[in-house]
């Protein structure tokens, strides 16, 4: 991967961890100056994110770190999957090298 690309996704994926950790530290009350966004969460077909990216369902779960039995559950609606599973499978459905290398490279 060019080191333009890299710099790029490294950027993308510590700003995303950087905005969750910011929503948790909110969420338990100890954010100081943090303003509060209403956002609409993307809806998430599962299936549909999975095979643009071309992948089986084994392997897509292990590439993003999703249990097998999660995945299923999701594709045959015997469940939705939370907020934070949506965004992060919308991130997953436009910026899969992005969140690919943040995953491979997490201390």
């Amino acid at each position: 991967m060019a080191k333009k690309v890299k710099e790029k996704h490294t950027a993308l994926g510590l700003s995303i961890l950087r905005g969750i950790n910011e929503a948790r530290a909110y969420a338990r009350g100890e954010a100081n100056g943090v303003q509060a966004k209403t956002f609409h969460v993307p809806q998430t077909n599962v299936r549909k994110i999975r095979l643009r990216a071309g992948l089986s369902q084994a392997d897509f779960a292990k590439k993003f770190g999703f249990s097998i039995g999660t995945l299923r559950n999701w594709e045959q609606g015997r469940r939705e999957p939370e907020i934070p599973a949506q965004i992060l499978l919308a991130v997953i459905d436009k910026y899969p090298d992005a969140v690919e290398d943040v995953l491979n490279n997490a201390r």
